[in-house]
């Protein structure tokens, strides 16, 4: 390639890279870097980090899998990095009190999933996977004091969530100082060229950037992203809020869930899902915002569009058409599971526990929350009494506006 045509090509490429995000540390660095690759024909390596703390992905972390996809597309090397090892600490990201760690078997049984999920995203088989475990269980006594010793405790102190904890004399441990450092090292370890991220870890990708120039490596640009928020309009997406889209989530439950976001989070979800794709929905999402077209087609799309990407065409069409004839027109599912509960000795089952055992709700509190709440019909009558007997035979159980099941209880 002539300069003037890598010149060009940097540019595009950069422009690609700022696409959603919020900052962008050492891009000017990450210029030079990218023409002498152009160059030599040399992939970037582009790592993203995700701690196995709970077994599932949601679409929040889709933000940065795409981001990761593009980078691939640029012709770049993507790492996804399982946080095996950081996941035993616990990120103390965000959080307002010590986030509890995770044994060494719980994060092996969230991991085994995580490649599998990455999967529906990205072609994992162009994709470095990669452990942090594989490096820091093999760190000696004397690699972690001289890791520890490349910053101080007054810079530590000066992370917003640990500032915070100091001023109100909130308790910090000391292994929770120890997370970014190992993130940081990580990037070391991988001999990191660019790092993905949300805002919330700017302080441990930057951490990143610091251990490269102690190690003698050029540091890594970082690129962060805002944080997707979830169902409420109103916190991040997260599980433990109950707020949150999984990746494994079956085409139809994807499918009522977006349906069911605020209109006011429908531009913002677009924008940070989208990265480049869907460009007439934008397009249909800027009238919405000037007080043009009707949110409800909209959402389809939206919803049809997220669908497809994570499943396939044909789910997304499936699970579009289930929700127009079971939420919108009130008709009954094609297709119902069928679930056999044991009475057990029992004169009937309480609603809640008939929930639970059929696999409606997740727990006797959740279900107990839905039939106080209305969202509870059995036979289709409503039911607000959450211990309330059903007796033995067949009902038809829906729980919410799209969840149905045929339970025998005998």
């Amino acid at each position: 390639m002539t300069d003037a045509a890598i010149k060009q090509e940097v540019e595009r490429q950069l422009a690609v890279m700022r696409e959603g995000a919020v900052d962008f540390h050492g891009e000017a660095e990450l210029a030079e870097r990218l023409a002498v690759c152009l160059r030599e024909d040399r992939p970037l390596r582009v790592k993203l980090g995700m701690d196995p703390s709970s077994p599932d992905l949601h679409l929040g972390h889709s933000v940065q899998l795409v981001k990761l996809r593009r980078f691939l597309e640029l012709g770049h090397t993507p790492i996804f990095l399982v946080g095996d090892f950081t996941a035993r600490i616990g990120d103390p990201s965000g959080k307002s009190k010590t986030r509890p760690a995770l044994d060494a078997e719980q994060v092996r049984e969230n991991a085994q999933t995580y490649v599998d999920q990455v999967a529906r995203l990205l072609d994992v088989s162009k994709v470095e996977v990669r452990f942090n475990g594989e490096w820091m269980d093999e760190m000696t006594p004397s690699d972690f004091v001289r890791l520890c010793s490349q910053t101080t405790v007054a810079r530590m102190l000066e992370r917003d969530d640990f500032s915070k904890r100091y001023a109100a004399e909130s308790p910090i441990f000391i292994h929770e100082f120890l997370y970014p450092f190992v993130q940081g090292y990580d990037s070391v370890a991988l001999e990191a060229d660019v790092e993905l991220g949300g805002t919330d870890q700017t302080f441990n990708l930057l951490m990143g950037r610091e251990l490269q120039r102690a190690y003698g490596q050029a540091p890594q640009a970082v690129i962060t992203h805002p944080l997707l928020v979830g169902l409420d309009g109103h916190e991040k997406m997260s599980k433990s809020l109950g707020n949150a889209i999984g990746i494994l989530d079956e085409p139809a439950d994807m499918y009522g869930k977006v349906m069911s976001i605020p209109d006011a989070a429908m531009s913002e979800w677009h924008a940070l899902l989208s990265m480049g794709d869907w460009g007439e929905l934008g397009g249909d999402l800027a009238g919405f915002e000037e007080g043009e077209g009707e949110p409800m087609s909209l959402k389809h799309r939206l919803a049809h569009s997220i669908g497809s990407r994570v499943h396939d065409d044909a789910s997304a069409d499936a699970a579009g058409e289930q929700f127009r004839k079971v939420v919108q027109r009130k008709e009954m599912p094609d297709e119902i599971p069928e679930e056999d509960v044991a009475l057990g000795g029992r004169d009937g089952l309480k609603v809640f526990e008939l929930l639970v055992e059929a696999k409606l709700a997740a727990s006797k509190s959740e279900a107990r929350r839905l039939a106080q709440q209305g969202g509870v019909s059995i036979d289709q009558e409503r039911v607000s009494d959450p211990t309330a007997l059903v007796a033995a035979g067949e009902h038809l159980v829906q729980v919410g506006k799209r969840r149905f099941a045929r339970v025998r209880i005998a």
